[in-house]
């Protein structure tokens, strides 16, 4: 969906930066997304995330699939065109939050690849990190917590991810997590490590510091995936 800005809006430049913020707050923002199929964990894993970095002092925020459904794109339904349209309101948010300092973790099915480049395209290099939750279908259908995938076989929902309505896997994600088959614990583990690879937090504090050049072989291009503890 295209949008026009009118000729008579002018930006208004606030004297408290970004830069101030940080100093603030003592640890760098950025927008932690996670993607997957429908039960595969993201918000489970996004909310863990969040509470693990709270803890270590950092300012977060989680924007749930679910909730903003509640307000900010409330009246938007599951068509191709709508979900395109939710997240773009999602990601002009999160950057908003990426220019108060806050740590934006967002828990969203974002099927489509389109969707996601376009915010990743959106703020700065290194600042948008893609986080695959990794999990087969059929191990979604088992869990089925809300009970769609049920009625989504059944035909009572239309447009359904993984069913009536394709998903499109992360080529290039900045970290695969195999939510399917890897503890809860683990994962956040792996989150936190990528933060830690990153720069953005340190041993049991918020960190200051630029993107780290190479942490125990790894580079800054390089794509983190984490090996499942248990088989399936």
């Amino acid at each position: 969906m295209e949008t026009t800005i009118s000729s008579n809006i002018i930006w208004h430049r606030a004297t408290v930066t970004r830069d101030r913020r940080k100093a603030l707050t003592g640890h760098r923002s950025l927008i932690l997304w996670f993607t997957g199929l429908s039960g595969a964990g993201k918000s489970s894993l996004a909310h863990a995330v969040e509470e693990r970095l709270h803890q270590l002092g950092c300012h977060t925020f989680v924007f749930d699939g679910d909730n903003v459904r509640h307000g900010l794109c409330a009246g938007l339904d599951f068509s191709p065109e709508d979900r395109i349209e939710n997240i773009r309101r999602v990601g002009e948010m999160v950057k908003l939050f990426l220019e108060a300092g806050v740590i934006a973790l967002t828990a969203f099915i974002s099927p489509f690849r389109a969707d996601r480049d376009r915010v990743r395209s959106l703020v700065p290099h290194g600042e948008f990190l893609e986080i695959y939750c990794r999990c087969p279908l059929e191990i979604c259908e088992e869990r089925d917590v809300k009970g769609l995938y049920h009625r989504a076989r059944a035909g009572e929902i239309k447009d359904f991810t993984g069913i009536s309505s394709p998903y499109e896997e992360p080529i290039a994600p900045e970290l695969v997590v195999e939510t399917g088959c890897q503890p809860l614990e683990k994962s956040v583990d792996t989150v936190i490590e990528l933060l830690r690879v990153r720069g953005v937090i340190g041993d049991g504090r918020a960190a200051d510091g630029a993107f780290p050049q190479a942490v125990e072989g790894l580079g800054m291009n390089d794509q983190f995936v984490f090996a499942p503890v248990v088989k399936y």
